[in-house]
């Protein structure tokens, strides 16, 4: 199969493509440089434009591209280029894959469970409803910036994805060198639900739901069972053998972070009814398991 891939040099865009790649699917990987090779096509997401001829003969398309939204404070300006990288991006790809003369048979646009706001000690799947400020904002205008693929009868599928466990990248990245140094311990309280995802995971789930059929809509792609941040502190102290007495309180968090703290310590404590429900079967459902995981990469 010919797939469309943004975001291929992510931490999850990556490990898709060398996923597909060794399945002998034929990986096209859009790009803001100039193309090279017929593996590649351009795109410039900013301004709303992809090289459709590129694209003809994909039978789907997976869209990862976005800002990273921990890399920096929330000032303003990085709000909005969090917001337009996602929002103006996921147009472009909607739109392209809209205009093909034959449309791709599904298109797999990237969300996440922040649409979900602060839920507390609550739990939340896919028919609970959105939550309310930044982040869950975004994710919805995110996720409506499809529209014009479901205007088109393209099967659109959003997999709204928790935290993933990886070494390569994202939060984990930065968490394993502080655990291994002995550093590492609870944010804030300690009692906010952290959903998390095995990176293998994630990337099965996204390939799960290019093949099935039946799957439209928003699909939560977290561990069936999330912990609080205690419990992960301490399982991560656990797998790694490293003390985890160390603790950063909120108000610690509000400086140095700013509004971004609010996510570190909001609670989301949701689960992937439609995956499993339709079927899929996680390899590292517990944490430990994601954690040893990663470790192996």
């Amino acid at each position: 199969m010919r797939i469309a891939v943004t975001g291929s040099s992510g931490l999850i865009g990556s490990a898709l493509s060398r996923s597909l790649a060794a399945d002998g699917h034929d990986v096209v990987r859009l790009v803001r440089r100039a193309p090279v090779g017929p593996a590649e096509v351009r795109w410039d997401p900013a301004r709303g434009t992809v090289d459709t001829a590129g694209l003809e003969g994909c039978e789907a398309v997976v869209h990862l591209a976005g800002a990273g939204i921990g890399d920096r404070r929330w000032t303003d300006s990085r709000k909005k280029e969090l917001v337009d990288s996602r929002v103006l991006g996921t147009g472009a790809v909607a739109r392209a894959a809209a205009a093909l003369d034959t449309a791709p048979r599904v298109l797999v646009s990237a969300s996440a469970i922040g649409v979900y706001g602060d839920t507390g000690d609550t739990a939340v799947d896919e028919d609970s409803p959105v939550g309310s400020g930044f982040l869950a904002e975004l994710c919805q205008e995110w996720e409506a910036a499809a529209d014009p693929a479901r205007a088109a009868g393209i099967r659109t599928v959003h997999p709204r994805t928790g935290l993933v466990v990886a070494k390569g990248g994202g939060a984990w990245a930065r968490l394993f060198p502080l655990f291994k140094a002995g550093l590492g311990g609870r944010l804030g309280d300690g009692r906010q639900f952290w959903s998390f995802i095995a990176l293998h995971d994630e990337v099965a789930a996204i390939r799960y739901a290019l093949d099935t059929a039946d799957l439209s809509g928003p699909v939560n792609l977290t561990a069936p069972e999330p912990l609080t941040n205690r419990e992960i502190t301490a399982e991560m102290g656990r797998v790694l053998h490293r003390p985890t007495v160390a603790a950063v309180p909120e108000s610690v968090l509000r400086l140095v972070l700013g509004e971004l703290a609010q996510d570190v310590t909001g609670s989301q404590r949701v689960r992937p009814k439609r995956l499993l429900d339709s079927g899929f079967r996680f390899a590292f459902p517990e944490f430990a398991q994601a954690v040893t995981a990663a470790l192996a990469e």
